[in-house]
C-alpha cells in the first residue's frame, strides 16, 4: 500500500482593492489556515498604512492567503479572487482610487505563476475580458499595523465594511457555499 503525503500549505500574496474586503472573504472560506493583511510590490521597506495611501511606496494593499490544498484546492482560492474583486479596474475598485488598490497577483515560484497565469484567464471568461490583473515575481510582503489584521470581525457596524465588504463576501459566498465555513 502506497501512503500519500498531504500537500503542504500554499500562500498566495493577492492585491485587488482594500485589503480588508479581501481578508474579510477568504476569512469565511473552509481551508484557508491564515490571512495578513499586508503590501507589496513597492520600493519602501517597513511601509506604513499612510505611506502606501500617498501612492508614493509603489505598494498595493494584499494579503496573504494560507490555505490546506487538501481542503480548498488552489483554483478555488483564485477563481475567489476574482469573484471579489472586479479585475477590469485600473488602479481602482470602486471609490477606491490609487496604484495601492490596484489588481495584482505575486508569485513565489514558476508553479505559482502557472497557477495564476490559468485563472487570469478562467477571469477573462468570466468577466468578459478586459482583465487589467498583473502577475509580477514576489519581491516583498510586508505585514500591515495590527489593526488592519481581521478588520472586519473587529469593526462590523463601520461603515466601509458595510457598504463595500459586506457585498464582496457575500458574493463570494453565493459563489462558493460549499467552501463556507
Amino acid at each position: 500500500m502506497t501512503v500519500e503525503s498531504a500537500k503542504a500549505e500554499q500562500t498566495f500574496i493577492l492585491g485587488g482593492g482594500c485589503f480588508w474586503c479581501l481578508d474579510a472573504a477568504y476569512r469565511a472560506l473552509k481551508g484557508v489556515t491564515q490571512v495578513v493583511s499586508g503590501y507589496a510590490g513597492g520600493v519602501t521597506e517597513n511601509p506604513s498604512y499612510k505611506e502606501v495611501c500617498t501612492g508614493n511606496t509603489g505598494h498595493a494593499e494584499v494579503v496573504a492567503v494560507t490555505f490546506d490544498p487538501e481542503v480548498i484546492p488552489a483554483e478555488v482560492i483564485l477563481d475567489a479572487y476574482f469573484t471579489m474583486h472586479d479585475p477590469r479596474q485600473l488602479n481602482r475598485q470602486g471609490n477606491d482610487v490609487g496604484t495601492q488598490y490596484r489588481s495584482e497577483m505575486f508569485f513565489a515560484d514558476d508553479e505559482q505563476r502557472e497557477l495564476f497565469t490559468a485563472a487570469r484567464e478562467r477571469a477573462a471568461e468570466f468577466w468578459g475580458g478586459g482583465i487589467v490583473t498583473v502577475i509580477s515575481k514576489a519581491e516583498n510582503f510586508y505585514a500591515a499595523e495590527e489593526y488592519h489584521q481581521d478588520f472586519f470581525a473587529k469593526n462590523p457596524g463601520q461603515g466601509y465594511c458595510l457598504a463595500v465588504a459586506v457585498p464582496k463576501v457575500n458574493k463570494v459566498r453565493a459563489r462558493f457555499a460549499e467552501y463556507q465555513k
